[in-house]
């Protein structure tokens, strides 16, 4: 994984281990507050559903946010209905369309899915919109050379050529995910007596456990910067670095 042109990067390797090591930690911190030990804490938390929902809901906002980008490269009408929708939509906090949602989708994991693809949603297509504006021209032409239309033009032309915009879109949108989701639980939680990590921390504030609330937002923190330098930088390593698109 820290392996770039056959040379290993002992800071790549060293970030890596860091984080996996953090992440260990803060697992044995909740582990160790709530009376369990570490591997079932761990395989606990994977399993549990609220996990799930953040992969659906992370997922369908991608989804969504590549549907949208593409109308509105192929399209005057798509471009102006993006726009006029981001000006609508993007200023507006996922959590507080979460009445809307459990009045549409009831109490249940429907309700988490719809903020989270909210919040996603947004941040992806805007990102993923203007790094498609920045393909140069000479890209475009040889494109249409090759007779590249529709789809194919933008799955071989265009998503190659604005691949680091998408990929920080992704990063955003996944910030806002995992942010809108701890949120999201402790409405959840308060409404329904259960929840995740959000509700965790949450009831744990009530009773005046401060180290649970300290671990559970160390395990917060700790998952960003794992999904961060684990996840996103093998992804960016493998494409845009390896396209010599950054250095």
């Amino acid at each position: 994984m820290a392996v770039h042109d056959g040379v290993v990067d002992p800071a790549r390797v060293t970030g890596c281990a860091l984080s996996v090591g953090l992440l260990l930690f803060a697992y044995w911190l909740v582990a160790a507050a709530s009376g369990h030990d570490a591997y079932q804490t761990a395989r606990d938390f994977f399993a549990h559903p609220v996990v799930r929902i953040l992969l659906i809901g992370y997922g369908a906002g991608i989804l969504c946010a590549g549907l949208l980008t593409v109308v509105a490269i192929t399209s005057r009408i798509g471009t102006d209905l993006l726009e006029l929708l981001t000006s609508m939509f993007n200023p507006l906090p996922a959590i507080a369309l979460l009445p809307l949602a459990l009045i549409w989708f009831g109490l249940g994991a429907g309700s988490i899915v719809f903020v989270i693809i909210h919040s996603v949603l947004w941040a992806v297509a805007l990102n993923t919109h203007s790094g498609f504006l920045s393909v140069s021209n000479t890209l475009r032409m040889v494109g249409r050379n090759y007779g590249l239309r529709g789809l194919p033009y933008v799955a071989r032309i265009l998503i190659p050529a604005a691949f680091p915009s998408i990929l920080t879109g992704l990063k955003i949108g996944w910030a806002f995910a995992w942010r809108t989701l701890i949120a999201a639980e402790l409405v959840f939680g308060v409404s329904s007596g259960s929840g995740g990590l959000g509700w965790y921390i949450f009831e744990n504030k009530n009773q005046l456990r401060i180290p649970e609330v300290f671990a559970g937002l160390l395990t917060v923190i700790i998952f960003g910067l794992f999904v961060e330098n684990v996840v996103f930088r093998t992804i960016e390593r493998r494409t845009v670095r390896r396209w010599g698109m950054q250095t």
